[in-house]
């Protein structure tokens, strides 16, 4: 078993660790250590008939280009209490509101969509979207309490990450507004176009 052989620092590694050395403030009670030069060791004399031969290029890869990754949606985040409670006592109106009742899903989805874009268009803060509370289920609780697709459906489609350029954030609404069957959505501003 041979010993590790030392690797011999350069002099500009010398030089580049003296001044980080030098920028150091020592530990109370301790002296700075002064760099001291090794001796350059002069590599071995190996005779050309034993060099190894040097082994053919292969060109590599190009290198692959960064795959570009879609920025994070921004955050949802909920109404503030103080606009909660005006909006409650009916000091702050909502500024648009859209009934979901009776719709399948996907009218409900595509119409939602086009309610979000327009409000925002419109300079719209807080809507409300009432979806309904929906039936209790007929048959009995085989598989829990089946109550509205779109009570739960339409807080899937305001969190996806497509909604989020105009979704702000949403909560149940207050009682007087629908309460379980409806959501205050707050709106983003439109992006200034300059």
């Amino acid at each position: 078993m041979t010993g590790r052989r030392r690797r011999v620092v350069s002099e500009a590694e010398l030089a580049l660790w003296t001044k980080v050395v030098e920028s150091v403030k020592p530990m109370p009670g301790r002296r700075r250590a002064k760099a001291e030069p090794q001796p350059a060791a002069a590599p071995p004399e190996v005779p050309a008939s034993e060099k190894p031969q040097a082994a053919p290029k292969r060109s590599s890869p190009p290198p692959k280009a960064a795959t570009p990754v879609a920025p994070k949606p921004p955050p949802l985040a909920p109404l503030e209490p103080r606009m909660r409670r005006r909006l409650a006592r009916g000091v702050v109106a909502v500024d648009a509101r859209i009934d979901l009742h009776g719709l399948r899903q996907d009218e409900a989805h595509r119409r939602l969509a086009s309610f979000l874009l327009g409000a925002q268009a419109g300079g719209a803060r807080v809507v409300l979207v009432i979806t309904g509370k929906g039936r209790p289920s007929a048959e009995g609780t085989l598989f829990g309490e089946e109550r509205g697709v779109l009570r739960r459906s339409v807080p899937l489609w305001l969190s996806s990450p497509a909604a989020r350029q105009v979704v702000i954030g949403y909560e149940e609404a207050d009682p007087v507004h629908g309460g379980g069957g409806a959501l205050y959505v707050r709106i983003r501003k439109a992006a200034s176009k300059r």
